[in-house]
């Protein structure tokens, strides 16, 4: 078992059980964790493409799964653009590298990030950009030589997030932006199936083991500010339902699912429109005197 990465407080009240994980929330500053995670190559083998259907079909730029992460690199990239419109900017987490094509053609000056060596090679291919393969914290790239950081659905995956915000601030020079998007275990959608969770067995929202944290505005920007971060802006939106919910075709083949959907996917689509989304983008910047 392991204490919490923000506060340490050994103490935790517990959540939801999946797949033999456990998430727990801190009862010292409130950050939900699996507290026993994967160990090194237990995370290893999540991300190679041939442990899930899913990140495999990333690699056919011509799959379901391709055209909705460049819809979604598009959303990416309007967030970023409230915020900065131009600079070296790296992509933590960039997989199989839509963002990133979005990005450079939109003036900045890009390179990524990537822990799957699959996906590593496969951005590469489609962007021919320079991608190292690894993490932030092993990154080839100097300190202080990065205008902009992005972490988009990265920070809920990583062993410890606040070493890798500490990473990007080292990374970034004064006045630099830190740009990041994470679930949001606060949303409306959330809260309102959890009392649900225990009976059925089912809550799609945390997803262990997949994901080490689930954050909510108030953890997530309560982290980025213990790494240095001056919080500029949140922006709450919806995870696509079709991913959290399942697709049409599923859902007709799933009777209790589809009942689960027509209950929730509603209570979803509102989350936003109440600033209790189930995704939310965070913008920070590392101090100009730092």
């Amino acid at each position: 078992m392991v204490g919490c990465n923000m506060c340490g407080t050994e103490s935790a009240r517990p959540l939801f059980s999946a797949k033999g994980y456990d998430l727990v929330r801190c009862s010292g500053c409130d950050l939900a964790y699996v507290a026993n995670p994967p160990d090194a190559e237990g995370l290893r083998r999540l991300y190679s493409a041939g442990e899930t259907e899913y990140h495999a079909e990333l690699h056919d730029p011509d799959s379901a799964a391709s055209r909705r992460m460049a819809e979604i690199a598009a959303r990416h990239l309007r967030f970023t653009r409230r915020f900065v419109g131009a600079g070296r900017l790296v992509d933590v987490g960039c997989s199989s590298g839509e963002f990133l094509v979005l990005a450079q053609a939109a003036g900045f000056a890009c390179s990524g990030i990537e822990f799957s060596a699959e996906s590593a090679q496969q951005a590469r291919l489609r962007t021919g950009l320079e991608i190292e393969r690894g993490t932030l914290r092993d990154t080839g790239l100097e300190a202080g030589s990065c205008d902009v950081v992005t972490l988009f659905d990265v920070i809920e995956h990583v062993p410890d997030p606040l070493g890798d915000l500490a990473a990007a601030w080292a990374l970034l020079s004064p006045g630099g932006w830190l740009v990041l998007s994470t679930p949001n275990i606060d949303g409306l959608f959330p809260r309102a199936s959890f009392p649900l969770a225990a009976k059925l067995g089912y809550w799609p929202h945390p997803e262990p083991p997949h994901h080490l944290f689930q954050f909510s505005q108030a953890t997530l920007s309560a982290m980025v500010e213990r790494a240095g971060f001056e919080v500029a802006g949140v922006h709450h939106c919806n995870i696509d339902l079709a991913y959290t919910f399942g697709t049409p075709a599923t859902l007709a083949r799933m009777p209790k699912r589809l009942a689960y959907a027509a209950v929730f996917a509603p209570v979803a689509k509102l989350g936003p429109l109440v600033g209790q989304g189930d995704w939310i983008y965070l913008a920070a910047r590392k101090p100009l005197a730092s």
